[in-house]
């Protein structure tokens, strides 16, 4: 009982090396618990939404001498989150959560659409100190399983798991988004950021219209450095190359005073 408990969930899907080298990185750490989507769920954001004759089932991620127990179940990355909670932590909630770690980076104004990111939020809602973790990849390997070096995605992920699990974060502070660089290793630095309001991703079709089929369109990273905050998470990642730790609030409220805000809406005379 004096263990530690993490949970562990991601939206890459119970069959991701990803997911793999997040257990990797804390399996002697305590008790681990393991609930993931059956299948690829990336861009599902916090959505709850699963098989509703659906169950968790059990899943041997092949690892041996640690206390692991491991499920997947057809759902979404936050549905797995909150049921895997609420089914298998009802006589203690988890020290912690890991979401990851994922295949491609979640930085800029993208990030409310990341299973990854919306799998640690959902976490976060109940109550536990949760992490997101995600690795810099190419587009194109977003929804494969292509091979990675994930030792410096290990060491990190280690490293932000030993800190949470001895400290508490201050408030405001529901998660941790980090992001590693591609060319990261375990001596890279790493920085607090924040979550930059330049879109990242951009998406263009050949033949727009609306005929144009949602399969067909290509997804680039074009970034306007000259607009870039150089305490953003993609000024960190696409700049400096270093360990980008933005921390996020589930408070989505505007940072503008209502006072100000007041006056705008106030001066606008509706007939």
């Amino acid at each position: 009982m004096n263990r530690p408990r993490i949970f562990i969930s991601n939206d890459d899907g119970i069959g991701s090396p990803g997911l793999l080298a997040a257990v990797e990185a804390v399996a002697d750490l305590g008790e681990i618990i393991v609930v993931a989507p059956s299948e690829q769920q990336t861009g599902m954001g916090r959505a709850l939404k699963g098989d509703e004759q659906g169950s968790l089932t059990p899943y041997d991620l092949g690892l041996t001498g640690y206390d692991i127990r491991a499920f997947h179940a057809d759902c979404t990355p936050a549905m797995a989150v909150h049921h895997g909670i609420i089914a298998l932590c009802s006589d203690r909630k988890p020290d912690l959560l890991i979401s990851g770690i994922n295949y491609g980076e979640n930085i800029g104004t993208g990030v409310t659409a990341s299973g990854t990111v919306g799998a640690a939020m959902e976490g976060a809602s109940l109550g536990v100190p949760s992490i997101a973790m995600s690795k810099q990849t190419a587009p194109g390997d977003y929804h494969d399983y292509t091979e990675q070096d994930w030792q410096a995605s290990i060491h990190f992920t280690r490293h932000f798991a030993e800190l949470m699990l001895t400290a508490t974060l201050p408030h405001d502070v529901d998660l941790l988004k980090i992001d590693v660089p591609e060319t990261a290793t375990s001596e890279t630095s790493w920085r607090l950021t924040r979550l930059s309001k330049e879109r990242y991703w951009r998406t263009s079709l050949k033949d727009p219209g609306p005929h144009s089929k949602i399969a067909d369109a290509e997804v680039t990273i074009e970034i306007d450095h000259t607009k870039l905050d150089p305490q953003s998470d993609v000024y960190a990642m696409t700049v400096d190359s270093v360990v980008s730790v933005t921390p996020l609030s589930l408070d989505f409220s505007s940072r503008a005073g209502f006072e100000q805000t007041m006056e705008v809406l106030n001066a606008v005379r509706v007939n």
